[in-house]
């Protein structure tokens, strides 16, 4: 059995940002609309920041099934980074045969940020012009390049707690993007100044506050994938219209939601939708332009699955753009 395997290099050169965001949007729409259950992610712990998680899932119909194996290490040096390598496994629907595998922290670099602006697009307000992104790793870059895609932001902010990483992240992005991205470490003034945030962190702790966040905002949490760490306070949860990239996960997994329920201020039902439930328009995203909106993504197997298959049906040649 032959089977294509896309490194990654291959990957960063055949997934592109605007395919995969339409990718993306297409697998959780479906993935709602199914209503077949899907088991969550398994962590195992192999010691202080080390550990394997395993994603398996599928849906009946073109995408297939398959898994994602990743280790999730603590890069030593660097408090708060780690790096997901591993790999992303397709399988065909119809034979049951491998499809395709792919380099996993490439696939989850660039799918995750995509799922993020597609979120946006159906959740920010029309007029959103200025976009703050927390964060100065591997997915703050990433972050930086979908997002423009679905909003014409005028005005980028990048919040680091390093100011050096923030201002040479700024710089360089800035060339690429054509856009003027400015450095801050200052959180309080970076949110109140956005129509949309995007936390891309590795904080154990809150880096934005409900109090910074203006009516109409648009809120992305995206940095904290299990129990424990939590990148925005109770009070922000609280006040969000919240709407989880998949609902069990958010329920069992989702840090900034069950310390809002910890502190009893919100219950299970203040997930109001799943994301794939707004973009089949099953359910409704933002109500109005006062109303602050809040994706939870911790991130679901159809997405890398949605990815690694659009990017192995690109025919030959077709480089990312």
């Amino acid at each position: 059995m032959s089977i294509a395997f896309y490194d990654a290099a291959a990957v960063a050169a055949r997934l592109d940002y605007r395919g995969c965001i339409a990718a993306v949007r297409a697998a959780m729409a479906a993935l709602s609309s199914a209503g077949t259950a899907q088991p969550l992610r398994q962590i195992i712990p192999l010691g202080e920041g080390r550990a394997f998680a395993t994603m398996p899932g599928g849906l009946d119909g073109p995408l297939g099934f398959g898994a994602k194996l990743i280790s999730v290490f603590a890069e030593p040096g660097e408090p708060g980074r780690s790096r997901h390598q591993g790999l992303v496994v397709a399988f065909d629907p119809v034979s049951g045969a491998v499809v395709c595998a792919a380099d996993a922290e490439t696939v989850t670099a660039i799918r995750t940020a995509c799922a993020t602006a597609a979120a946006t697009d159906a959740l920010a307000r029309p007029d959103a012009r200025t976009l703050a992104i927390f964060g100065t790793g591997l997915q703050a870059e990433h972050h930086l390049r979908a997002m423009p895609l679905v909003r014409s932001f005028e005005r980028i902010i990048l919040w680091g707690r390093d100011a050096a990483k923030a201002t040479a992240l700024a710089a360089r992005l800035e060339l690429e993007l054509d856009l003027p991205i400015a450095p801050t470490s200052d959180g309080e003034a970076a949110a109140s100044a956005a129509d949309v945030i995007c936390t891309v962190t590795g904080s154990p702790t809150p880096v934005i506050e409900g109090a910074w966040v203006r009516p109409g905002t648009h809120v992305n949490l995206v940095g904290s994938s299990h129990l424990g760490p939590v990148e925005a306070d109770v009070a922000l949860v609280a006040a969000a219209r919240y709407i989880a990239d998949y609902r069990p996960g958010a329920l069992a997994q989702g840090a900034e939601l069950a310390a809002a329920r910890a502190a009893g201020l919100v219950g299970d039902d203040h997930v109001v939708a799943e994301i794939g439930e707004v973009f089949a328009a099953l359910k409704p995203g933002r109500r109005n332009a006062a109303e602050i909106t809040l994706y939870k993504s911790l991130g679901h197997v159809v997405q890398d699955l949605a990815a690694a298959r659009y990017l192995h049906q690109r025919g030959p040649g077709e480089a990312g753009a």
